[in-house]
């Protein structure tokens, strides 16, 4: 078929990753709504997923004029299949994170890229960020203005009928949401019980053959990893909340102490949004009757906490401890079943395939490909244990173990 536009096989690849990218958010979405109990969120998802069915229709139609035949829908890729497992296992929230996260990624995509089409792409993308940021912070009154931007009736298609953050700071926040989920915890909780309980028993195989002083070397790698993760995590998060939580304590002193002034950092707030100033200044007068709405505000938008949302220590902690002890595990228990050099084995490669599931599920944080994730992840965790069985052995042998 000729390419009656002259355009490029690099600008038609372009447009076909593009509309993948589409229709991908597209099943994500509509699915999305399928799972979702809640009317109102289901609804929100369900005006996505058609703002997504335009951004799809944008390509198509750029490939048809390119004279390319636009590819029938394939099903979406395994970052999209994974998040709607764990929607549907734990609802939507539990998925925050992660689509907020896609959505960021999708911006990046374009970022680069000049057609015409692709700035108010970005704004939607933006939007589509910014929705499920109201939705989480059961701001529900914002959500429908939030919704007609990315409508045909609302305009341009890119423009927050509210006042909405500067691009660079939801930036940030979906760079925030992408570090600090529990799925990444999870992840990397297993990562690292894998590599060094891996390490630790390849470095005692390799100084004893004996079965029963590996698997003790084992057990005791795992409990005193799963213990100091546990330990190191809550003191973060408690530390972390403390710091939090003075921090909101300063901003309620100051409401009370200094009312005024507050007052007119909450309209400069408002100002810097682009509300005019007497509208701004009337907000934050309004803002001003009720203390505690008034200092919620002053947290999110000028510490840019959530409240509500300040993690949980002992959560990170038994989440690390749990995480820590199953990827301690994989190479251990090949030595609670067996001896040898079938234990040896069984460990290696066992291990192996979980380092390579741990690197896919990495790439669903990163958006880089599985394999190379995997494959990485593989090189990694095997140069370690290689490095400790080495040491084990020539320790071994000096002593005559």
């Amino acid at each position: 078929m000729g390419y009656d536009s002259g355009v490029t096989p690099a600008e038609r690849e372009t447009s076909l990753a593009n509309l993948k990218l589409e229709r991908d958010a597209i099943a994500l979405y509509d699915r999305l709504a399928a799972i979702e109990r809640d009317p109102h969120r289901a609804h929100a998802f369900r005006t996505i997923a058609a703002n997504e069915r335009r951004h799809a229709d944008v390509w198509a139609t750029r490939l048809r004029e390119e004279g390319v035949e636009v590819p029938p829908a394939d099903g979406p890729r395994a970052r999209i299949r994974f998040i709607l497992l764990i929607a549907r296992l734990f609802g939507t929230k539990a998925v925050s994170d992660l689509v907020r996260a896609l959505e960021g990624d999708e911006e990046a995509a374009y970022s680069d890229q000049d057609h015409p089409e692709v700035a108010a792409i970005i704004d939607d993308e933006r939007e589509h960020a910014e929705i499920w940021r109201r939705l989480d912070a059961g701001d529900m009154e914002a959500v429908p203005a939030a919704l007609e931007a990315i409508t045909p009736a609302g305009g341009a298609g890119g423009a927050l009928a509210l006042p909405a953050e500067p691009a660079h700071a939801r930036d940030e926040q979906w760079h925030v949401s992408g570090q600090t989920g529990t799925l990444r915890a999870s992840i990397f909780g297993v990562s690292d019980g894998l590599v060094s309980n891996l390490s630790l028993v390849m470095g005692v195989v390799g100084a004893a053959q004996r079965n029963e002083i590996i698997v003790l070397a084992g057990v005791a790698g795992l409990l005193a990893g799963a213990f100091s993760m546990a330990a190191g995590e809550w003191i973060s998060m408690q530390s972390q909340r403390e710091l939090f939580e003075r921090q909101i304590e300063l901003e309620r002193e100051e409401l009370r102490v200094m009312p005024e002034q507050e007052e007119l950092e909450l309209a400069g707030l408002y100002r810097r949004k682009g509300i005019p100033d007497a509208d701004a200044r009337r907000l934050a007068h309004h803002l001003m009757e009720d203390p505690e709405m008034a200092l919620d505000t002053k947290v999110r938008e000028e510490l840019g906490l959530d409240p509500d949302q300040l993690g949980s220590p002992w959560g990170a902690a038994i989440g690390s401890f749990v995480a820590f002890v199953v990827g301690a595990f994989v190479p251990l228990l090949p030595f609670l079943l067996a001896s040898g050099t079938p234990a040896f084995v069984g460990s290696l490669g066992l291990s192996m395939l979980a380092l390579m599931a741990v690197g896919a599920g990495v790439s669903l944080l990163t958006g880089r490909s599985a394999i190379w994730s995997g494959v990485r992840q593989v090189a990694i965790g095997g140069l370690a244990a290689a490095v400790t069985f080495g040491v084990g052995t020539v320790i071994g042998v000096s002593v005559g173990a």
